[in-house]
């Protein structure tokens, strides 16, 4: 289970040093290979590669000739990329998907439950306060939320 946000330094290479503690996991769930691919909100998204597959699955199964399905396949498969943890515990961001996202020195690694969210730190924080005013003005949760208690 993956879940925090962790501020982390991008080195002139384009590597990340995943956190300590997270490296066994990802190790011991898909011997160190990861998937990144993009999101619409210009994040990566960083899966261990047994949930990937799983993912990719249910992709692969969404309608072709639909095309809604049709453009979040085009943008979650067609980005895909595989990479895995050096012994360092670093792995390498592809430039096209650093460009994407805007990643520069400075990101956020958000821990989603199965997969992470990799952020510029700046863009993070500008959403972050952008999306905490706006569940200031909007109270209405949707129905599946409601019944939650924490």
């Amino acid at each position: 289970m993956f879940r925090g946000i962790t501020s982390l330094t991008l080195d002139d290479k384009g590597r990340l040093a995943v956190p300590a503690k997270y490296r066994d996991s990802l190790r011991e769930s898909g011997a160190g290979q990861l998937v990144l691919t993009i999101d619409r909100d210009r994040c990566l998204l960083l899966y261990p590669l047994p949930v990937w597959e799983e993912v990719e699955q249910k992709l692969i199964q969404l309608s072709s000739t639909n095309r809604q399905a049709r453009g979040l396949k085009r943008l979650l498969l067609g980005h895909a990329e595989e990479c895995a943890m050096d012994g360092q515990g670093r792995i390498l961001i592809p430039a096209p998907l650093r460009e994407f996202a805007r990643l520069d020195k400075h990101v956020v690694l958000v821990g989603q439950g199965n997969k992470f969210e990799l952020w510029d730190e700046r863009t993070w924080h500008q959403l972050r306060e952008q999306w905490l005013a706006e569940a200031e003005r909007d109270s209405a949760l949707p129905a599946d939320v409601e019944t939650l208690s924490f």
